[in-house]
């Protein structure tokens, strides 16, 4: 075994494994409309693709929890087949897992994010958790660290959801997902939305319809395996160096 992934351990597997493990990775995203040519599970398949890879770089201080398969998307509600949480719900799902996890001696918890709509729960839960439950809980966008990267190969003005680097990313690591015969460039509208986005002097909420008639940003028709790869691969580096850092392990990089 050279990753502990939990819902794939019996529970003396995990008793033995308990002894090395100094972290617990959380894989969180969301069920939502993706545009025409990703999944609406999406996010929640990269985030467990991307939680397992990192778990094998961590090995054996690092333990893949089950994933957290929806998330805050309100604002794609109008999409059919989206399902939604309340921010207030995700904190309790992270609440009880983390507890749970915490009375089998498990005290530092990494929430791995593949929706940004999740972002500023995640933020609260980790500030609200980490006091009330006695841990230390540190959240990550999954790719977010990619930098360089994103830089190099990601050139749409906007981008973030089902554009070249989601879906570059899904064909990397779920390739399945993707539906490659109905790529398509986001139907970007005018609206007051582009004063609310992140980065803006003012931020809030707009519903996604309100950007985008087809549900997707950026131009998927640009996405390449090989892109997608670069991305992962330079976000996991980024992740793996900082958490052996934070949880004091020596283990070879």
């Amino acid at each position: 075994m050279s990753v502990y992934v939990l819902a794939d351990m019996t529970y003396p597997e995990v008793q033995h494994a308990l002894s090395t493990i100094d972290l617990a990775i959380i894989p969180i995203g969301a069920h939502e409309q993706h545009g025409p040519h990703l999944t609406e599970n999406c996010d929640a398949v990269i985030a467990e693709k991307m939680a397992i890879r990192l778990g094998e770089r961590l090995y054996p201080h690092a333990v893949v929890a089950p994933t957290i398969n929806m998330g805050v998307s309100s604002h794609h509600l109008n999409f059919p087949g989206t399902i939604a949480l309340q921010p207030s719900t995700l904190i309790s799902l992270i609440h009880d897992i983390v507890y749970s996890l915490k009375q089998h001696g498990i005290t530092q918890f990494l929430l791995l994010n593949a929706h940004g709509g999740n972002q500023s729960t995640l933020s609260v839960a980790s500030t609200e958790l980490s006091q009330k439950l006695g841990v230390k809980i540190y959240f990550a966008k999954t790719t977010g660290s990619a930098k360089h990267s994103i830089q190099r190969h990601i050139h749409s003005p906007l981008f973030g959801h089902s554009c070249e680097r989601e879906v570059s990313e899904a064909l990397y690591l779920a390739p399945s997902i993707v539906r490659l015969d109905k790529l398509q460039k986001g139907a970007i509208k005018e609206g007051t939305w582009k004063y609310l986005r992140p980065n803006s002097p003012v931020q809030g909420p707009y519903q996604y319809e309100e950007m985008t008639a087809n549900g997707c940003i950026g131009d998927a028709t640009q996405s390449r395996e090989d892109i997608g790869r670069e991305i992962v691969e330079e976000a996991l580096e980024n992740l793996e160096l900082t958490l052996k850092d934070i949880i004091g392990t020596t283990i070879k990089a």
